[in-house]
């Protein structure tokens, strides 16, 4: 990774970028994808880029990338979803806007998803993690009425 990008660059970067991309649900983020079948979100400014591709709905996997100047920087890859079988379109609706929500409060020293806890209505969000944006691994769960109906595990950090 070239040094002359800064940690604190690469945290402000890549909270801006999540926050306009699925967080928001920014439709000018969706962009065509680059693999066949997958969905694929895209935010730049200035050199930096960053790119999330994923697969699947109800349960799916993905990766986020940023790049600064088309050299990959950072990377982070998730899989997970909806837990009950078979998932309720609606209920997964509501557990997916929620997650959105969520996601809106990603902090700085915590950029990977959302916050260590949140609860909304019958909805509890929560984030459990290791380590900091050089070297990470995760899990949230989302519950409902104390049932938890989705959960996520994720892994990243810089690329050397």
């Amino acid at each position: 990774m070239p040094t002359s990008i800064s940690t604190a660059d690469l945290t402000e970067f890549l909270l801006a970028a999540k926050l306009a991309t699925y967080a928001s649900q920014n439709a000018e983020a969706n962009v065509a994808p680059l693999l066949p079948g997958s969905r694929q979100l895209e935010y730049h400014h200035g050199d930096f880029h960053y790119r999330d591709i994923y697969f699947g709905s109800a349960f799916f996997a993905g990766q986020e990338t940023v790049y600064h100047d088309q050299t990959p920087l950072w990377t982070m890859v998730y899989a997970g979803g909806m837990l009950a079988e078979p998932a309720a379109p609606e209920m997964a609706s509501q557990v997916y806007e929620f997650l959105r929500l969520a996601l809106r409060q990603v902090e700085p020293q915590r950029p990977f998803r959302g916050p260590r806890r949140l609860q909304h209505g019958s909805f509890l969000y929560e984030d459990e993690n290791d380590g900091d944006i050089e070297r990470f691994s995760g899990r949230e769960t989302i519950s409902q009425d104390g049932l938890t109906v989705y959960q996520l595990r994720y892994t990243g950090g810089r690329i050397d």
